[in-house]
């Protein structure tokens, strides 16, 4: 879904891929994905150059899973008590790394196990709290939407999302990683009046004003000192905070604006570079076995690179330091301090890794009159973006419609079948047994039956009421002894 400007995570840059045809056009392409729209799988298709539509499609139902709204204005009380009322391993949703953290120690003060993981932890510890919660160390995981892919636990009992996601797509991909055992799993989401408010606080976020814009674009290039007619091909570390604070910003609202300019084609913004450490060897191996005057643990640091990494010795490779620290039997800060004073040493060269975002102009500065943001970038995306939220709204206030239905309609497929486990079933089912309409059918069950008869069970299919009211107001006809059963035949 990335590669289609109407998927909820457009990358730019992923058009491209469709190249790869001119270089190997005979190779097959498959394209996978989990969650698209029709309209998304159209897209796809066009992206990457098919000559004909080929669309292999399974059904996006889940018998097993139940998908459960639960409103609330005590969001972490419902979430104790849905942990508390259902067993097994579990997901909770948030959307900040400061509310995974946040959530997973009140779930333990509240004698929950739980962990925490989100894509700014050490490489070393999101595999530990991954293998801790996968090998059942731990029941609980609460985590933001980077934790999914190749996750693939399979008794997941519940996912319960405490904060919505900015669409049903990923709400569909996240909530069905509950039950691929195919036994019985809950996909809850926890929802309050304040949502509707910070979804729409999204929206201003996400598609700051076309004047913001430009004026962000504008003071880039002073805190640069890039000239109109200059600047093509130019990359800048970019520090937002300094930015923001120079310029009276809010850091959202500039990165909203920054990935917009770069769909308009005026910079590329790389907001979240992952640059790992990188280590060549300096002496020979020969050398590095004669060197006596090292540590225990710089012994250990070097050993382990070796273990690690081949070609270490002829080019620089890119390292792990939370790996290196785990085969070392160390914390990542001592390899850090030891690799540091190694290659002070001679003995290696070191590059420490970096997360600094940057900036490259991708066309001359333009005055601020003269910058365009085109309706496709803005209008059309914003729209699109809108309708997304405006369709999770609906799912999360709707109390009429199966949420299995409303989820399947979204994608494209249409059912008459109700779950019947849903919070939205359960409760219809509720409202048809209740005396007032079980009345009318009580009604016609005897009707039927009043000929001095024996009636075949199946007879009672005749009557066009809901079947699970039909069935309801038999059970208690029989219980009463109003209506008698002989083997499969029915009378009064």
């Amino acid at each position: 879904h990335c590669i289609s400007q109407w998927g909820y995570d457009f990358r730019p840059s992923y058009l491209e891929i469709a190249a790869i045809r001119n270089i190997k056009p005979d190779v097959p392409v498959l394209a996978l994905t989990a969650t698209a729209t029709p309209r998304v799988v159209d897209d796809i298709q066009e992206r990457l150059a098919f000559k004909e539509k080929n669309v292999f499609r399974m059904s996006f139902e889940r018998r097993n899973l139940a998908y459960i709204v639960r409103k609330t204005p005590d969001k972490p009380s419902q979430l104790i008590h849905i942990l508390n009322s259902v067993a097994g391993s579990a997901i909770v949703y948030v959307r900040s790394r400061k509310r995974t953290k946040e959530m997973a120690a009140l779930l333990t003060e509240n004698g929950i196990n739980a962990t925490f993981y989100h894509a700014g932890l050490d490489t070393a510890v999101k595999d530990e709290c991954q293998r801790a919660w996968t090998d059942d160390q731990v029941r609980v995981i609460v985590a933001t939407n980077a934790f999914g892919m190749g996750i693939d636990k399979p008794d997941v009992r519940v996912v319960v999302h405490i904060d919505c996601p900015d669409s049903l797509e990923a709400y569909f991909q996240e909530a069905g990683r509950a039950g691929r055992d195919g036994k019985k799993a809950y996909a809850v989401l926890i929802y309050d009046g304040s949502d509707e408010h910070k979804f729409h606080k999204r929206i201003a976020e996400n598609f700051p004003e076309k004047d913001y814009i430009r004026d962000v674009y504008e003071h880039l290039a002073y805190f640069y000192q890039i000239g109109v007619g200059s600047g093509c091909g130019r990359t800048f570390a970019f520090d937002i905070g300094r930015f923001c604070f120079t310029y009276k910003y809010f850091p959202t609202y500039v990165d909203s604006a920054l990935r917009l300019l770069e769909h308009a084609g005026y910079v590329h913004y790389e907001s979240d570079p992952n640059d790992n450490a990188r280590v060549i060897f300096t002496v020979s191996r020969h050398t590095l076995d004669h060197l006596e005057d090292l540590s225990k643990n710089e012994e250990n640091v070097l050993t382990s690179l070796m273990r690690l990494y081949t070609g270490i010795f002829a080019e620089y490779v890119y390292i792990d330091e939370s790996l290196v620290a785990q085969q070392a039997g160390l914390d990542r800060q001592q390899v850090y301090m030891i690799l540091k004073n190694l290659s002070h040493r001679k003995v290696i060269h070191f590059i420490p890794r970096s997360k600094t975002p940057y900036i490259t102009y991708l066309q001359d500065r333009e005055e601020e009159k003269y910058v365009i943001i085109p309706k496709e970038v803005y209008e059309t995306r914003k729209e699109q973006y809108v309708n997304r939220i405006e369709a999770f709204l609906q799912y999360a206030k709707g109390e009429h419609v199966c949420r299995s239905r409303q989820l399947l309609l979204y994608f494209g497929e249409e059912t008459s079948q109700d779950c019947g486990h849903c919070d939205v079933c359960i409760e219809h089912q509720q409202d048809l047994t209740s005396d007032a309409n079980l009345k009318e059918a009580k009604d016609q069950i005897v009707n039927l039956l009043n000929d001095g008869k024996r009636h075949h069970v199946t007879e009672i299919n005749k009557i066009l009421l809901p079947p699970v009211q039909v069935q309801e107001a038999l059970r208690f006809l029989i219980h009463e002894e109003t209506v008698r059963v002989d083997a499969s035949f029915l009378f009064l």
